[in-house]
């Protein structure tokens, strides 16, 4: 059975929670490939909202296994936390895997993670403080704690004093920060063996084994394509490759086993953290789409940046990605606005771009080329077919789907589990 990786098409929070959801009940395994806690899902069953930050959505769905594999980073304690909030609530977790090889987010991650963003000032980044970055940083420079390196104390003890010695003498001489204990963070990991142990498994060769018998394994990028840290709006993008290409690296599988590669966008745009946004609004329609959209961070809570659909950017993800099938979500936000702005291409000192220019700074200064098409006022949420959607919101959505280089397999029209509108199988 192929897999199937589902990545975000814009600069993440476009409802890739939901998308998995939708899929959940016809797939074997969840795998998150990417990221750590500095990202998260916020899925809607019935009454009861769920956010998650580590885990993969499909933990929800009974009998799904999820995975977290070895591209992620891992901080224990708020993988826990996050378990425990679960289980209060009566969702069964016993099924997770975690990758021996995946590596972990330590005190001192964290603590390199805030001084370092507070030290650029107006260079600042917009990290979420979490520690991802020093983490991937060490991973790069193989001076790493992987989960495996905590059920050995002499190894693990060898890595984290390695690691220390430099890093104590940057915080102390830099930052002019207190020295982190090597013994503090030595004690705090060990202490997370035995609950950790039932969980890591070789699950590169789980998933592989599981693609073999026949099963439905769905890769769950976090963030998305423009954080990419190769193919996004670099250097304010993540730390990892959140592209479709990232779900073979950060599992284990191989490429040729991918056969469809769902991207997850929103009718319109938004980003957390600094960076270029060609169609930021800041206006009221910035703040109505906000507003509407309730679009604060679910991980950080942060206020989103807003602005209209980009169709070079979609263009871009379905090219970068490998696209087989969008997903546009959150059609419902744009209800009631008299006309809808869509940028189709770019001004760039008085020459037009149709593509995402490759230089960052011509990104960066980049205007809009806004086309404008007729809003609606008729509430969409009970839409279940394309056909219930009103005339001026079915012509939006074919004229984005002509635009964006892939099918538009489906639509979300609102917040709840199965407010939905499903053009194409996205597993079949």
């Amino acid at each position: 059975m192929p897999a199937i990786v589902l990545i975000g098409a814009q600069w993440g929070d476009e409802g890739k929670g939901k998308a998995t959801d939708l899929l959940a009940e016809r797939i074997d395994y969840v795998v998150k490939f990417n990221g750590g806690n500095n990202a998260g899902h916020t899925v809607v069953i019935g009454d009861e909202k769920y956010a998650l930050h580590l885990l993969p959505s499909g933990i929800l769905t009974p009998g799904v296994t999820p995975v977290i594999s070895n591209g992620v980073v891992i901080d224990i304690s708020v993988l826990f936390a996050e378990l425990d909030a679960l289980n209060s609530r009566g969702i069964d977790t016993s099924k997770l895997r975690v990758s021996a090889n995946a590596h972990v987010i330590t005190d001192y991650h964290r603590t390199l993670d805030k001084v370092t963003e507070r030290f650029l000032g107006k260079r600042q980044i917009g990290t979420t403080g979490r520690g991802i970055g020093p983490t991937y940083a060490d991973k790069i420079n193989r001076v790493g704690i992987r989960i495996q390196d905590i059920f050995d104390e002499g190894i693990l003890r060898q890595k984290v004093e390695a690691a220390l010695e430099i890093k104590n003498h940057l915080l102390a001489k830099i930052y002019n920060r207190r020295a982190i204990s090597a013994d503090a963070v030595i004690e705090e990991l060990l202490s997370y063996r035995e609950r950790l142990a039932p969980m890591v498994a070789d699950t590169a060769l789980e998933l592989n084994q599981a693609l073999e018998a026949d099963k439905v394994v769905l890769f769950e990028g976090g963030q998305a394509t423009m954080l990419d840290i190769d193919h996004g709006t670099y250097p304010f993008v993540t730390s990892s490759n959140a592209t479709a290409g990232g779900a073979s690296t950060g599992s284990g599988i191989g490429p040729n086993k991918i056969e469809r590669v769902i991207a997850v966008i929103k009718a319109y745009t938004t980003r957390v953290g600094a960076g270029p946004f060609p169609t930021e609004l800041f206006d009221e329609d910035g703040e109505y789409l906000r507003a509407k959209g309730f679009e604060f961070g679910t991980t950080t809570g942060r206020p989103r940046r807003c602005g209209w659909y980009d169709a070079p950017i979609a263009r871009y993800t379905a090219r970068i990605n490998g696209v087989t099938d969008f997903v546009i979500t959150k059609l419902d936000v744009l209800t009631g606005l008299e006309q809808i702005p869509v940028c189709v291409a770019y001004d760039v000192d008085g020459v037009r771009h149709d593509e995402v220019p490759v230089n960052q700074s011509d990104f960066h200064h980049a205007k809009p080329i806004l086309e404008y098409f007729p809003g609606w006022t008729e509430d969409i949420t009970g839409a279940r077919t394309f056909s219930d959607l009103p005339k001026n919101a079915q012509d939006y959505v074919t004229a984005l789907e002509a635009m964006s280089g892939a099918r538009f397999s489906a639509i979300g029209v609102g917040p709840a589990r199965d407010a939905i509108i499903v053009q194409h199988d996205l597993v079949g």
